[in-house]
């Protein structure tokens, strides 16, 4: 595996979903460096920790970002609730700052009221990055209709340009 020395500032953001792990890595303010989603199979808590480790050794972050899993009306499933503290340990045993962000305050931050779905703040991100995501854009999905897969990688980079410094 090819270890990445970073230039700027590294943001490493995670986002848990169902089959897996999304990330991406920015660079700088604006710069996205990698982007992708880690598959899962069997025990989904221990994969996710291999593949978030790995991230970390290969991208070395000064930072690792998440949404806030543990915060009071959180809607993700009690195993990704479970995986947060562990993705916590595990950046500290590496020396990481790791910062948890509310949905709320994601979504706050793209559409002004904070009234949108994911999927509207996956098109501003599609938008801002339309050479490297424009085309993995899902379509819109219907309510009766599981989340797209891809759409974690849309939530990390939220997460990533939502970062505080």
């Amino acid at each position: 595996m090819k270890i990445i020395q970073p230039k700027h500032f590294r943001i490493l953001a995670i986002a848990p979903v169902t089959n897996g792990v999304g990330f991406a890595v920015l660079e700088g303010k604006d710069t996205l460096a990698d982007w992708g989603v880690k598959n899962v199979a069997g025990k989904k808590n221990a994969g996710a920790l291999a593949n978030i480790k790995g991230l970390i050794f290969r991208y070395r972050p000064d930072v690792v970002v998440m949404e806030n899993t543990l915060a009071k009306g959180s809607r993700r499933c009690a195993r990704v609730r479970k995986l947060t503290p562990q993705i916590i340990k595990l950046t500290k045993a590496n020396n990481i700052k790791t910062e948890l962000l509310s949905r709320d305050e994601l979504v706050q931050f793209f559409i002004p009221g904070g009234k949108g779905t994911n999927h509207d703040v996956a098109e501003i991100i599609a938008g801002k990055f339309p050479a490297q995501l424009g085309a993995k854009l899902p379509p819109k999905r219907k309510p009766w209709m599981p989340q797209h897969y891809q759409m974690a990688i849309f939530l990390a980079v939220a997460l990533s340009l939502t970062q505080r410094k």
